[in-house]
């Protein structure tokens, strides 16, 4: 019994590189469906209003970000509380 059917080297480089294709394919369909069902939504923040939409969503963000380059030591108290007050005033 013979195995060899004439496929050339041609031949077996599209089937490996189809086979690579195939499981990247695969691959990038499971982080997307995890990705899904995890919710997972980064980069989409959805503006001024919460999913629930709560005005002032956008702000609570902004203090949040401010204390943590508070906290970091990347601005100074003085003025933590003046940023922290102008964002107050625009609620």
């Amino acid at each position: 019994m013979m195995w060899y059917d004439g496929w050339g080297w041609g031949n077996w480089f599209a089937m490996a590189l189809f086979m690579v294709l195939f499981w990247v394919l695969v691959i990038a369909g499971v982080v997307v469906l995890v990705r899904y069902l995890t919710g997972s939504r980064h980069g989409h923040q959805g503006g001024a209003f919460s999913s629930s939409g709560e005005p002032g969503w956008g702000n609570r963000r902004a203090e949040d970000l401010l204390a943590e380059r508070f906290a970091r030591g990347e601005i100074e108290e003085d003025e933590y509380k003046r940023r922290l007050a102008l964002l107050r005033e625009h609620r």
